[in-house]
């Protein structure tokens, strides 16, 4: 049965898929689409998670695992110096030597097997990590109460937050591991590690981290870095794009010799944080053309698209106008042929022009606001009405029009009125049987 389709992207999608492979530089278009979907296809969140990642800060999907972060262990390049304890001397310190060897011989064997016994009764509770950073602060604490405020900065977070600020800046990491039940850790800390030349160099030259094997945070990273005897010191920095073990130191290390041998570590690998920082000022320089070159880019496609709005805009200007013209022209050929049926009904309607010899008949000549005159006869007995029906039906007529008289001038009520619902007769209007209106047009009005 063949697997089913992924379901397509819309086009608003298929858009932030290829800016967010463009902005980050992933191939994988499969691994983009995962990333976005991550995201709810929220392309800033995406990209600067992407970007966190690469700088070894834990992406919000992709929490940081229980264990320590892998570390390069079994570069053969590792430079490791191991100091011994001091053999005895002297007859009296050969003797008492071979006097305790056998009890503690037989008092580390019998921890031995005691300790491989126990852990098959009961887990070793350092195999659980639950909370990292109580652990260190809680070693922290134990720390300065055993020996004081003076010493080194501790690094007050988990193992992987100091190896991700140190691939960050770019700065060497030395881890210090504390073990209680070494005889020589004691000695070490109060003469070597506590003592002022020591604390300032580690100070000024690299992060300190530090947890007792006790705690589970610290047992866990002893086991990654595979720390052999106390005390252990591990000298950690990015290389290759790896962070990496540069350096072992185990044993008691006096304050002049523990300096020489952290200064030769570091200058022995300083050309690798000088490479690492040239590539990242390269890519961050890459990054920043890229970002000015995205931004360009939405800056044009912004300008485009402004265009783009502008230009469809005037054309929806130009066709409603276009539409109220058409519009117009059609509400004026329906209000002509309105007002030319208007005026053939008129025209139908006119009572018959009475004869010449009529005695009761009216003679009126019209004079139009285009000087032409029209002459016709009414009756006295008809109604201003008629006068008015029979000049609406001329051709040569205003729309609007009035009719006055010459003198005295007055303006004839020949259209009824809310005071005058029937307009007067001819003769009610007082006018003779002969004489001379005047049309005024009112159209504009």
């Amino acid at each position: 049965m063949a697997a089913p389709e992924e379901l397509e992207l819309s086009q608003e999608q298929t858009e932030k898929l290829l800016q967010f492979q463009d902005l980050t530089g992933i191939e994988s278009m499969d691994q983009c689409r995962r990333t976005l979907e991550q995201h709810n296809w929220n392309i800033e969140a995406a990209v600067q998670d992407r970007l966190n990642e690469e700088e070894g800060v834990p992406s919000v999907f992709n929490p940081p695992p229980s264990r320590p972060l892998q570390v390069n262990t079994t570069d053969h390049r590792v430079y490791s110096y191991i100091v011994s304890r001091p053999q005895p001397r002297g007859l009296l310190g050969w003797g008492y030597y071979l006097i305790m060897l056998p009890f503690r011989f037989t008092y580390y064997t019998l921890l031995d097997i005691f300790r491989f016994a126990l852990r098959f009764i009961r887990p070793d509770p350092r195999g659980r990590v639950t909370d990292p950073v109580g652990d260190v602060v809680s070693f922290i604490h134990s720390f300065e109460e055993k020996y004081g405020s003076v010493h080194p900065v501790f690094y007050q977070g988990t193992y992987g937050q100091a190896l991700n600020d140190a691939k960050r800046e770019l700065r060497f990491l030395l881890v210090y591991l504390h073990g209680d039940d070494s005889q020589d850790t004691d000695e070490f800390c109060r003469n070597t590690l506590c003592t002022e030349e020591v604390i300032t160099f580690i100070n000024t030259r690299m992060l300190f981290w530090a947890c007792s094997t006790n705690k589970p945070e610290g047992y866990r990273v002893s086991q990654a870095l595979r720390e052999n005897s106390h005390p252990f010191l591990a000298m950690i920095m990015l290389k290759d794009r790896k962070m990496t073990v540069v350096g072992r130191l185990e044993g008691v290390i006096q304050p002049e010799d523990l300096i020489n041998q952290l200064t030769f570590i570091m200058e022995a690998n300083q050309t690798y944080l000088v490479s690492e920082r040239l590539e990242r000022e390269e890519r961050n320089q890459t990054q920043v053309l890229r970002q000015q070159q995205d931004q360009a880019y939405l800056a044009s496609l912004r300008a485009d698209q402004e265009k783009e709005r502008k230009k469809r805009e005037a054309q929806e200007q130009r066709r409603r106008e276009e539409e109220m013209a058409r519009q117009s022209v059609l509400a004026e050929e329906k209000r002509r042929r309105t007002l030319e049926e208007e005026k053939e009904r008129k025209s139908e309607c006119l009572p018959l022009e009475p004869p010449v010899d009529d005695p009761d008949s009216v003679k009126i000549v019209f004079k139009l606001p285009n000087d032409s005159r029209v002459e016709r006869r009414f009756l006295f007995t008809q109604s201003l009405t008629v006068i008015h029906d029979f000049l609406f039906s001329l051709k040569e007529t205003p729309e609007k029009f009035q009719i006055v008289t010459n003198f005295p001038r007055r303006i004839l009520p020949c259209l009824p009125t809310e005071d005058q619902p029937n307009p007067p007769t001819l003769k009610e209007a007082g006018l003779s049987r002969s004489e001379v209106l005047f049309v005024q047009d009112l159209t504009d009005d």
